[in-house]
């Protein structure tokens, strides 16, 4: 496989010249789309939508945070995921708290509920990941992972 170099300059390459099987973002949005369809069924079965499965997702990890790091966390514009948290707050999935030093800002946690409705989903969400990694050996996996980890630092505009 020969080594993919993009100029940046004044002259950018254009897409035609790239072409979709050497441009990252289109593999990385057509890898997100094929996953996010493996686990779709399972997720609908459990009445969950996209924001809301990424929500329990986090909050298994980063319980607590205030809803605006869980908007970037979930790559979900904030007003959208307040939305998305009014029936997993109704359905007890979630409970939603106003900071303790800031009265405008509110923290989400993730109830018993909330952890056992993931725990179901968990084997569907590993199994997918682990079929994107068929034929792919450790080594490769971890530079890959510390390839996302680099570029994610390079584009953030928060801190986390």
């Amino acid at each position: 496989m020969s080594e993919i170099s993009i100029a940046l300059s004044d002259d950018f390459e254009q897409l035609a010249d790239i072409g979709l099987e050497n441009f990252p973002p289109y593999l990385m949005n057509r890898i997100m789309g094929r996953y996010n369809a493996a686990v779709h069924e399972e997720m609908a079965n459990l009445g969950l939508t996209t924001p809301q499965l990424r929500s329990l997702a986090v909050l298994s990890t980063r319980d607590g945070i205030l809803i605006r790091e869980l908007a970037v966390y979930t790559v979900v514009p904030q007003s959208t995921l307040s939305r998305a948290l009014e029936p997993l707050d109704r359905d007890g999935l979630i409970r939603r708290e106003t900071d303790e030093t800031d009265s405008r800002a509110t923290r989400v946690f993730i109830t018993n509920a909330g952890h056992n409705a993931y725990k179901k989903l968990w084997p569907h969400l590993a199994r997918s990941y682990e079929a994107m990694f068929v034929g792919i050996d450790d080594d490769k996996k971890r530079m890959f992972l510390s390839i996302l980890q680099q570029m994610l630092q390079n584009i953030r505009k928060h801190d986390f």
